[in-house]
């Protein structure tokens, strides 16, 4: 009797450790899970930031070319690639579009630019002046909120990537995020704004 007893105690010491073994991997699974869901969720915010400063940039664009028409109407093809680059913007849907279109947002704003030290009176347009501070400011904050944004990719990217965290992630469907990369060579600088 007393053998069966000591094989039961037994059983039942394996038992507990099992059932502990397993509230400890169930619990380290949720908590996995719930950090790999929030650097997503950090993800998502940081591309909402950009998307706010991109948003400011084009309702911006639209008055500078207007003012701009003004001083230098003929100048057509610059003001219609500022204006068909905007929209390709505007209809982006992935990172990789976005980037592109911004792309060539900053080659047409530099032309637009460009033209204001061949139209003196242009450049001292306290409208054109006020736009361009504007632009300027706002392309500082699209270069902090794409920083934000690579940032938050990185993390996310990361945690995915490390053992064992890869494994829940792998198994619950988690993709990586993509980096907001300007491609490139000569676009990795700010448009120049002259006054």
């Amino acid at each position: 009797m007393e053998g069966l007893l000591g094989l039961g105690g037994f059983a039942c010491v394996v038992l507990l450790a099992l059932g502990g073994l397993f509230v400890l991997v169930a619990g380290w699974f949720v908590l996995t899970y719930n950090g790999l869901v929030q650097l997503r969720n950090a993800v998502k915010n940081a591309w909402s930031q950009i998307d706010v400063q991109l948003k400011r940039r084009y309702d911006l664009i639209p008055n500078l070319v207007e003012t701009v028409k003004g001083y230098a109407g003929h100048e057509k093809e610059t003001l219609e690639r500022v204006i068909q680059a905007r929209q390709a913007g505007i209809a982006a849907s992935t990172v990789k579009d976005q980037a592109a279109a911004e792309n060539l947002i900053t080659g047409a704003l530099r032309q637009l630019f460009a033209l204001s030290e061949a139209y003196p009176n242009l450049k001292a347009n306290e409208n054109f002046l006020k736009l361009q501070e504007e632009l300027a400011s706002t392309e500082n904050r699209i270069g902090f909120a794409r920083q934000y944004y690579n940032d938050a990719v990185q993390t996310f990217n990361t945690r995915q990537e490390v053992f064992p965290a890869n494994l829940v992630a792998s198994m619950l469907g988690f993709q990586p995020a993509e980096f907001f990369e300007i491609e490139a060579p000569g676009q990795r600088e700010a448009p120049k704004v002259k006054f």
